[in-house]
């Protein structure tokens, strides 16, 4: 099974995914990016304010095939549990925002289709909501991704997401205190996980 974390810059994401490894360790824990040489190159691409949008997108993309192919496949054929921070939902719904100022006509769609033909779809996304204006303060706007502005655009991508598949995500309101936003996702993954 596949489980995916979710959410704005900021919004705890990657604390849930570090306190789950303690609460849930048995199992395969990843993230994109990913430290590969791919990861870097995207990583030089978030940096960059001037990076083109399409350009940066196909990094990403060379990143989560890797990912795919190096970690997450070979975990699932293991009969493994998977939990990623970040995943194809991040770039749907990042990405589509970068790609808004080009000549694509619907960005969000184009990504979606890229990854259609190659990637594993998440089996569940846990979302930590959180307002662009908390989730820019947490993250500290250290980049282009991470200013309110920006993030309400990327925040109404994810709404339109939970609107396709309802059934798939978990919102959790990552506004509650910390040890709230974790027990919540605990009890979600709990859920998940019960055999059925």
């Amino acid at each position: 099974m596949l489980i995916t974390l979710e959410g704005l810059d900021g919004s705890g994401k990657t604390t849930v995914w570090e306190a789950l490894q303690d609460s849930h360790p048995d199992a395969v824990y990843t993230r994109e990016p990913t430290g590969s040489w791919y990861g870097e190159a995207v990583d030089r691409a978030i940096a960059d304010d001037d990076a083109d949008p399409l350009a940066s997108l196909f990094l990403f993309t060379a990143d989560h095939a890797d990912h795919l192919s190096r970690v997450v496949r070979p975990a699932l054929a293991d009969g493994e549990v998977v939990v990623s921070d970040r995943y194809s939902d991040s770039r749907f719904a990042y990405q589509a925002v970068e790609l808004a100022d080009t000549d694509l006509k619907r960005p969000m769609d184009y990504v979606r289709g890229i990854h259609e033909a190659f990637s594993r779809a998440p089996d569940a996304t846990i979302y930590l909501d959180v307002d662009p204006q908390t989730a820019a303060a947490r993250s500290g706007a250290t980049n282009k991704f991470e200013q309110a502005g920006y993030l309400a655009e990327v925040r109404a991508n994810y709404e339109q997401l939970l609107e396709y598949e309802p059934e798939r995500f978990v919102r959790v309101d990552a506004t509650q205190p910390p040890e709230d936003v974790l027990a919540e996702v605990e009890d979600a993954m709990d859920r998940i996980l019960e055999p059925r």
